[in-house]
């Protein structure tokens, strides 16, 4: 059976404590993170809908981080929206700011009709790169 370990950011936020869930587990040379929100270090959410997309962003950097990943080391990215059609423009603008280097991974969007309080959560799997 192939080990794996709990992977947590420098800044552990309150919401994987409060709901026991990790950050990421690493299994392999593969990293699966846990949906990232736009959470503030209590927990909570940010209220400003583009600003709560940048911090997921930032939330799902800190986790890479922790393993020694980067946003280029991403296959694979799943992300969930409560209003899809009217958050479309912002999350793009984000996405864009994002994943400026081709290839980039592949990307599944699904419309939710409830994320905890919040509205925008991303999730990614990523191959760990070879230490040498």
């Amino acid at each position: 059976m192939m080990q794996r370990e709990a992977i947590f950011p420098t800044n552990r936020h309150a919401l994987y404590d409060a709901h026991g869930y990790s950050a990421a587990i690493k299994s392999g040379d593969l990293l699966f993170v846990s949906g990232q929100v736009g959470s503030r270090e209590d927990g909570t959410p940010e209220p400003d809908f583009k600003r709560q997309v940048a911090l997921a962003f930032e939330n799902l950097k800190a986790v890479l981080a922790a393993a020694d990943c980067s946003l280029d080391d991403i296959i694979d990215v799943t992300s969930f929206h409560t209003d899809p059609e009217n958050q479309f423009a912002a999350i793009m603008d984000v996405k864009a700011q994002t994943f400026n280097t081709r290839p980039y991974p592949n990307w599944t969007a699904v419309g939710v009709t409830w994320l905890a309080g919040f509205d925008f959560e991303i999730k990614v799997i990523a191959r760990i790169p070879a230490t040498p």
